[in-house]
């Protein structure tokens, strides 16, 4: 009986553990991938066990018994996005990590995808040996980010949270739990339903917070809420 590389990892996992970590990679750009792949292949604490160009195809990719440790995610995907992607894999796969991989440095897709469940968030220009230091630091319960991500990040929570309390002080409690609902993506029926509330009743305090935020759509007030403002 012949075994593949996957095969004898998923032998040597189940039946006496072994400390490599097992990898796998989600990126579109197919020379990216390759280059990925060929690298992980050849660090001796790694064992890539697979890499795609899409979730959908990583989902059936992917044996159920043999998921991947850390998951390399890029963001804009053909298909369904890696910040899709990372909340889908890590409701059926709690213990996975993910690392973000991509070439967008803005709060927009920072903020939402480490709300998703990724726990590290790096740009594509990161040398590969950093790549690997990263994926090493995620397993062992850090939070790798690109010195710029981290500065960006430092800054949104530091730099403006003056504006956060004064807009926290002017919101109710529910205020803000609607506020919440409404970057989660609910719809006023489903926000009423999570909150044991009238759909009108979630209206009129979607108008308070119009009102007190000083904006006129869903879009400005979660776009406040993902730069930190709220």
């Amino acid at each position: 009986m012949w075994f593949t590389r996957n095969d004898a990892f998923g032998i040597l996992k189940s039946l006496y553990g072994t400390d490599m970590i097992g990898i796998g990679i989600i990126e579109d750009d197919a020379q990216i991938r390759t280059v990925l792949q060929t690298y992980i292949d050849r660090q001796s604490e790694f064992n890539c066990l697979g890499a795609y160009e899409s979730v959908e195809k990583g989902l059936s990719g992917f044996s159920e018994n043999l998921m991947p440790d850390v998951m390399l995610m890029d963001i804009e995907l053909p298909g369904m996005s890696g910040i899709e992607g990372v909340k889908l894999l890590k409701q059926r796969h709690p213990t996975m990590e993910f690392i973000i991989l991509t070439i967008y440095h803005d709060v927009n897709k920072i903020f939402p995808a480490l709300r998703a469940g990724a726990s590290g968030y790096l740009l594509k220009n990161t040398p590969l040996p950093d790549i690997k230091e990263g994926i090493l630091q995620v397993q062992s319960g850090g939070s790798p980010m690109s010195p710029q991500i981290a500065r960006l990040v430092i800054e949104t929570f530091t730099g403006k949270r003056e504006k956060e309390e004064n807009h926290r002080n002017v919101l109710t409690d529910r205020e803000q739990e609607i506020v919440i609902a409404l970057v989660d993506g609910l719809s006023y029926k489903m926000i009423a339903d999570r909150m044991s509330i009238s759909i009108e009743t979630v209206r009129y305090h979607i108008r308070n917070i119009y009102s007190k935020l000083h904006v006129h759509s869903k879009a400005e007030v979660i776009g406040k809420s993902l730069r930190g403002e709220i």
